[in-house]
């Protein structure tokens, strides 16, 4: 009996071991920052050249204004007062802007947490789990016409790169499934539901956008918005902050949606509008990671025509399926 109860403790010990160890680990990234902090506009900020001294990185200050930290072959630029950053040349919209005070920079723990540290240190998938299905949300469809330009409507061209991108996949070795395949209504909730269901290791919603400015144009690849933070698209920053079935992909999420963006922009030299935040249904619902594209501006004419027509979508689309490729490539080990 003495044994018995000895042989229990021990295995409790051991659980409690291991629970704290996953938690060190989960909270490595903000450990390495120093106990110093500044509260500014009710947040939170910690000195930047902690987690770039802790993660080896070369630090310089090319202005008054910005900081660029390098390591091999990654480098990432940050500007006083702003919240964009550029990561190896692609820009990333952090989700409160860098501050500079007193010739140091100073970021939220947020930040680095689940920007900084998901790109420099992807995470990995467990040994044996890969990306294998694609689930393709065409957005709006049916008396949801999206976008409009002349009697162009969003929703058409939504599907016809949907389709583009479906067989290509398909010819490298993905299962896919869609949200839509003709011109139906589908509500924002079961697009989500149905990828869930169907058990895919990945969902892109395809849209494309429009402004009062003709001259705006672009590509934007958001994902979830983490737990606690304003979304890209909340102006106010008072939008809900609480976490949904999304947030459990924090990580791979921002892996997903740079590594399509950097794609879209470099092979087609599309405009970078940043990798950003939202909390779109459609991201807030999917079990797995999300991304939502837009990928050009109907209101622009120049960019207009060119996502009217069947090359170039092509070629976007072989863009959007070689970010995929570089992602499994990453995640999987």
């Amino acid at each position: 009996m003495c044994d018995g109860r000895r042989a229990k403790s021990a295995l409790v010990k051991a659980a409690v071991a291991l629970l704290i160890l996953a938690c060190a680990i989960r909270v490595a990234p903000a450990a390495a920052l120093r106990t110093e902090r500044l509260w500014l506009f009710g947040k939170e900020y910690y000195h930047l050249d902690d987690w770039a001294r802790a993660n080896g990185f070369h630090q310089r200050w090319p202005g008054k204004q910005s900081i660029e930290l390098t390591k091999g072959s990654t480098r990432i630029q940050f500007t006083g007062d702003s919240q964009n950053i550029t990561f190896n040349g692609v820009n990333i919209r952090l989700s409160a802007a860098i501050v500079m005070k007193g010739g140091i920079g100073y970021i939220t723990p947020l930040d680095v947490n689940q920007t900084l540290a998901p790109l420099f240190r992807p995470p990995r998938n467990r040994p044996g789990a890969q990306v294998k299905h694609i689930c393709i949300d065409p957005g709006h469809g049916g008396n949801d016409t999206g976008k409009r330009a002349g009697r162009e409507e969003e929703k058409k061209y939504t599907l016809l790169l949907a389709q583009e991108l479906g067989e290509q996949l398909r010819k490298a070795g993905y299962t896919v499934s869609f949200t839509r395949t003709s011109d139906t209504f589908v509500d924002l909730s079961p697009r989500a539901d149905a990828a869930n269901r169907r058990r895919a290791d990945m969902f892109i919603s395809i849209h494309f956008n429009a402004f009062s400015k003709a001259d705006v144009r672009g590509a934007e690849t958001y994902c979830l918005t983490p737990q606690g933070a304003a979304s890209s698209n909340d102006a106010a920053g008072r939008g809900n902050k609480t976490a949904v079935a999304g947030n459990q992909n924090n990580a791979r999420n921002v892996v997903l949606a740079y590594e399509i963006h950097k794609s879209i922009t470099r092979n087609l030299g599309s405009e970078d509008r940043a990798v950003k935040r939202a909390r779109f249904e459609v991201l807030r619902e999917a079990e797995m990671p999300a991304v939502l594209v837009e990928a050009g501006f109907m209101s622009n004419p120049v960019e207009a025509r060119k996502i009217f027509s069947a090359a170039w979508r092509r070629q976007l689309a072989h863009a959007i399926v070689s970010g995929v490729i570089n992602y499994r490539r990453i995640v999987e080990r």
